[in-house]
């Protein structure tokens, strides 16, 4: 079984200002635990592409991809949001996170890897069709998502959100597609505060109320997730893997701890080893509080690689 970590050190030049919580440390503490749990040795290691215009098309229009473009400052910062901006350098980022889910489906469906991990930022799952949000630009999971079927021809994708807030741009992207379930568990009432009113049928949405732990997510996959994934019978598993639910993490107010995210991936992966072949593309969404960000990793990137 060989797992891919894919990421670049473009991703490390986003920076959207001093005190920022989604900051390049995000990436470095990454490395940095995958390395001291010695799971990084056991990791084929790949540099993220630039991603498209034509692979960033499939999710959002040309006229937004053209607006992106002409927003990237020459210097300084520009403020997308109250909460997004773009140095000179995120451009660059962003398009190698779109790039990085490109490349990882391309090597999990040319049997390259069994699966893969994308360390890179700026985070996607907040990105809507025309929109940038929430620290997001491009939808990363989506453009995963619509690259596996416009490249390789499948025809049932499932993304799993575990981040504390509801992935809202992916919800708009692909509610009710056939080709796509999503499944999520988020803290509500909550940012964005979505996803709880009249969900299409394809979403599987599991709202969590603040100081839900370990025991409610966990009753929340095995009850309401498990039993749709196993009817769908997806053809590849796209993470939409956020960690700002674990209760050191001030983003958010779940409860959640390093092992959780160890046993969720365990499960999702039994799926995909029964219906996808094992094939799992996972890309970083959320995850502020550095320590806690790193051993969360180390737990889900153990499971892929089949170090557990």
């Amino acid at each position: 079984m060989v797992t891919a970590f894919i990421t670049h050190p473009d991703c490390l030049k986003h920076d959207m200002g001093r005190g920022h919580p989604e900051q390049p440390a995000r990436l470095t503490a990454i490395e940095d635990q995958l390395i001291a749990s010695g799971v990084a040795e056991n990791l084929q290691r790949h540099e993220a592409p630039l991603a498209t215009d034509a692979q960033l098309a499939r999710v959002h229009p040309k006229q937004y991809v053209r607006a992106i473009r002409e927003a990237a400052p020459e210097t300084g910062t520009v403020q997308l949001d109250a909460d997004t901006a773009m140095n000179p350098h995120s451009l660059d980022a962003a398009l190698r996170g779109a790039g990085a889910a490109v490349l990882a489906v391309d090597l999990v469906m040319q049997k390259r890897i069994q699966n893969a991990f994308c360390s890179v930022r700026p985070p996607g799952h907040h990105a809507c069709k025309a929109r940038p949000m929430g620290f997001c630009i491009f939808n990363n999971v989506a453009v995963a998502a619509r690259h596996a079927v416009h490249a390789h021809g499948l025809e049932r994708i499932a993304i799993i959100d575990f981040d504390v807030h509801h992935g809202n741009g992916t919800e708009e992207i692909f509610e009710g597609d056939p080709q796509v379930l999503m499944a999520s568990t988020f803290q509500h009432p909550f940012y964005p505060y979505s996803g709880t009113e009249s969900p299409a049928s394809n979403m599987v949405n599991v709202p969590l109320p603040a100081g839900a732990g370990s025991q409610q997510f966990r009753d929340a996959v095995t009850t309401q997730w498990l039993p749709v994934l196993e009817e769908f019978k997806p053809e590849l598993v796209i993470f939409s893997a956020g960690f700002d639910a674990h209760v050191e993490d001030d983003m958010g107010m779940l409860q959640l701890k390093d092992g959780d995210y160890g046993w969720v991936t365990e499960q999702v992966k039994a799926v995909a080893d029964r219906h996808a072949g094992g094939r799992i593309v996972s890309m970083l969404e959320g995850g502020y509080a550095l320590s806690a960000l790193g051993r969360s990793v180390v737990q889900h990137v153990r499971v892929l690689a089949g170090l557990n």
